[in-house]
């Protein structure tokens, strides 16, 4: 396609209530958004077209190395003056090409993560095609499981996960952390039974010494314990691996396939959460899902609270056929009660993949209007 602007818009939509995990409380998404305008050669001409992107990285380096002020400063700085100067130099850019030509600046996964889902929304919009047609997904539905941040009190918790339940959604993810893990587990299975699907994610709060005290939550039929050690003590994950019964599920220590080819060879996880912007793209992640597929490593689709722009991305990559267990894909009104889309409603347990070309939504524009900030246009040198 051809870039002829990059839009770049703040966006901070308020949580319906706070949600506390290991390393902090959050009451407020702070995100951008990117709209990249442009036009797409396709077999009937040339075609005006645009795509949305977002950034999922929090507001402060806590989940990652990655924030939202860095975020934003390298893509304006740095990686959108790489995708012009590309195409001033006459290289194509597709969402196949943005990951080759950002190459050479180190890291910054998330940010990049967004433009080329910008660009490839604006390519798929071109062509008529969906993400989940594209990335080869073969059901419209997905089921969806809820993540319970960490409570004030048993009973709120106890509260929080028998209303998720009642409204349906099918798997339940439990956030812990020394001194919040067996008691809420055991609460949990006692209030609601041992057939609710129930794992838990400790976003690396452990280290090895605690294996014994990890050992414990094997006694609950969890389907797994997510990133229970720090993101880069894969061969500490292998060790807790071999003296647990519940499966490890890596989501921090996963930025790429190849960091999922070596989790799998040294035996450090045999479940992974992928999570498209942390790897650095929807491509990325659906090269994971294939390696993962072809080592039998079940696969889920993890959430950053994105609005329904990254909720429909992630919703058509969780259709396809190796996300073998419901991923952190809830509805809209889990987070916010305004999104910036349509609203992601759940259904039996479910959640609809969009069928429109690209994302298959698009902001709404008064609701965008209150919520974001004004825009900033990047636009190529010769402009």
């Amino acid at each position: 396609m051809l870039i002829e602007s990059i839009q770049l818009r703040e966006l901070s939509l308020p949580i319906v209530s706070p949600f506390t995990t290991s390393f902090g409380t959050q009451t407020v998404r702070n995100t951008y958004l990117l709209r990249i305008a442009g036009t797409v050669r396709t077999a009937q001409g040339t075609e005006s077209v645009v795509g949305w992107g977002e950034c999922v990285s929090l507001s402060d380096p806590v989940y990652s190395s990655e924030y939202l002020r860095g975020a934003r400063e390298v893509t304006e700085r740095y990686l959108v003056p790489a995708l012009f100067a590309a195409q001033e130099s006459g290289q194509e850019i597709t969402a196949e090409t943005v990951a080759s030509v950002l190459e050479h600046i180190v890291g910054h996964r998330m940010a990049k993560s967004a433009l080329e889902m910008a660009v490839l929304d604006a390519q798929l919009r071109g062509h008529g095609m969906s993400f989940a047609s594209y990335f080869g997904a073969t059901r419209t539905a997905v089921p969806s499981g809820v993540s319970v941040g960490i409570q004030d009190s048993i009973d709120d918790l106890l509260g929080a996960v028998g209303g998720y339940l009642e409204e349906g959604y099918v798997r339940i993810k439990l956030k812990i952390q020394p001194g919040w893990d067996i008691e809420p587990v055991a609460a949990v299975r006692r209030a609601f039974g041992d057939d609710v699907p129930l794992q838990v994610d400790a976003n690396a709060a452990y280290t090895l010494v605690d294996a014994r005290q990890l050992r414990r939550l094997d006694d609950y039929g969890l389907l797994l314990i997510e990133q229970p050690l720090a993101e880069d003590d894969l061969v500490q994950h292998a060790k807790l691996a071999q003296m647990m019964h519940t499966p490890i599920c890596l989501d921090e220590s996963i930025e790429s396939a190849k960091d999922a080819a070596d989790a799998i060879s040294l035996g450090a996880a045999s479940v992974i959460n992928v999570k498209p912007g942390r790897v650095g793209g929807y491509l990325e992640a659906r090269r994971i899902h294939d390696l993962a597929r072809a080592h039998g490593v079940a696969v889920w689709c993890g959430g950053m609270l994105e609005t329904g722009l990254g909720r429909a991305a992630n919703t058509a990559l969780a259709a396809l056929d190796g996300f073998t267990l419901p991923g952190d894909i809830s509805a809209s009104d889990r987070f916010y009660r305004q999104d910036i889309t349509e609203p992601f409603v759940l259904r039996d347990g479910m959640i609809d993949v969009p069928q429109g070309p690209g994302l298959g939504v698009t902001p709404i524009p008064e609701v965008l209007d209150a919520l974001a900030a004004a825009p900033v246009e990047l636009w190529p040198a010769a402009h």
